[in-house]
């Protein structure tokens, strides 16, 4: 779902090779043979497949590399149906800021206002689930310890209230709302509960007629069954390389992942949804302010790296000038990126296939430079650096089962 507290797409997270001492382009046109070279790249480093959708102004440009079935020989293709884990937190902060902007909840208001006695903590505000900085333990790390937890997720349903009490079993990583904070997926099945509270309906129903009508979705969706629309790649990951070859989790009961990770899109639809949220048409735009309000938080408790995170969003600043705006996910067997300019100008999101394995670095540098051709309008030249695209995501588990 999610940004699993061990789903790290690639190891390390994706690079964005830095264009040396290059503004962006003037203008946004797409190098359209740079995008297909620069894909065609990230299957060679180890990686199964991809799927990317690149906006520029008005043009569009969609592809695919590699393989949806590497075993059956099944190609990549553009538009396929994906599991885009904690990019689904976007969407639900995006329903949280409309009840905001109707009045209907405050940002700053404890949680105990609106659900009395379901956290530990009185002084757990809503704006503290959004930016991650309750301190709330994460669920994910009571569900995932060992290789066959997977095995047992997948045909496993879960209610929200069974997922907060694992985060909070977890115990808390710090005081409410102090800085850097701890990347939670507890927070999302939180603000679920209060859509829910506030509204009298379920929040994946709120979020879908709000959020995903709204933005003019036609490909995007909560899962009601474990099984993928067609077109769709299959998910695969060995876990760290414990299976070999990796395993098929193509099929999977996402309940585990809910408002924090469950949501089913296509590339394409993921560029509609950030143009529309952070082009205004969404939120107000005093909502839109507080979410591009960053705090540092931690992917996971211990781990040094921060990334400047909103509400529901993050910020990276780019090698060749400005930032981008977005989120990424990572579910079993499935990764994705989706980056949108400030000015609205350039959108990237891309997809891959196969998770937690080892031996796929080259693919996620292969696919830093696609993302930086898609946003900066340039191939880069030989990096003189690099820019390590945040990721929710702490490292691989081992092969030897718990994940580190």
């Amino acid at each position: 779902m999610i940004l699993l507290k061990a789903a790290a797409a690639f190891l390390g997270g994706v690079l964005l090779a830095g264009v040396v001492a290059a503004p962006a382009a003037a203008g946004p046109e797409l190098d359209r043979r740079a995008l297909r070279e620069t894909l065609d790249e990230v299957p060679k480093g180890g990686m199964y497949g991809i799927y990317s959708a690149v906006s520029a102004g008005r043009q569009q440009w969609r592809g695919a590399a590699g393989f949806a079935d590497p075993f059956a020989g099944r190609p990549m293709r553009p538009g396929m149906h994906h599991r885009v884990g904690s990019i689904t937190k976007s969407f639900t902060a995006t329903a949280v800021l409309q009840l905001v902007d109707r009045g209907r909840l405050e940002l700053d208001a404890p949680v105990e206002r609106y659900l009395p006695g379901l956290l530990p903590d009185a002084r757990i505000t809503v704006r503290m689930l959004l930016n991650h900085t309750s301190h709330l333990g994460d669920y994910d790390e009571a569900l995932i310890a060992k290789p066959e937890d997977l095995e047992t997720m997948r045909t496993r349903s879960y209610t929200k209230r069974e997922l907060i009490g694992l985060g909070l079993g977890r115990g808390s990583t710090g005081v409410p709302g102090q800085t850097p904070g701890v990347y939670s997926n507890t927070n999302y099945i939180v603000l679920a509960l209060l859509i829910t509270e506030v509204t009298g309906q379920e929040a994946e129903d709120v979020i879908t007629r709000n959020v995903i009508r709204r933005s003019g979705l036609g490909d995007t969706f909560f899962p009601r069954t474990p099984y993928l629309p067609r077109p769709h790649a299959n998910a695969y990951t060995s876990f760290g390389g414990y299976w070999d070859p990796p395993r098929d989790f193509t099929v999977f009961d996402m309940s585990w992942a809910s408002t924090a990770g469950a949501i089913v899109a296509t590339m394409p639809d993921l560029n509609r949804f950030y143009r529309a949220l952070l082009g205004g048409k969404l939120v107000s735009a005093q909502a839109l302010a507080q979410m591009k309000q960053t705090v540092p938080v931690q992917p996971g408790a211990g781990i040094p790296d921060t990334m400047a995170y909103g509400l529901g969003i993050y910020a990276v600043d780019l090698p060749c000038g400005g930032r981008v705006w977005g989120h990424d996910g990572g579910v079993i067997g499935m990764a994705t990126v989706s980056l949108t300019t400030e000015d609205l100008q350039r959108q990237a999101s891309t997809g891959v296939n196969l998770t937690w394995h080892p031996g796929t670095e080259d693919s996620a540098a292969a696919e830093g430079v696609h993302l930086l051709t898609a946003l900066c309008g340039t191939p880069p030249a030989a990096a003189k650096s690099t820019v390590k695209l945040p990721r929710a995501d702490a490292p691989m588990p081992s092969a030897g089962g718990a994940a580190q």
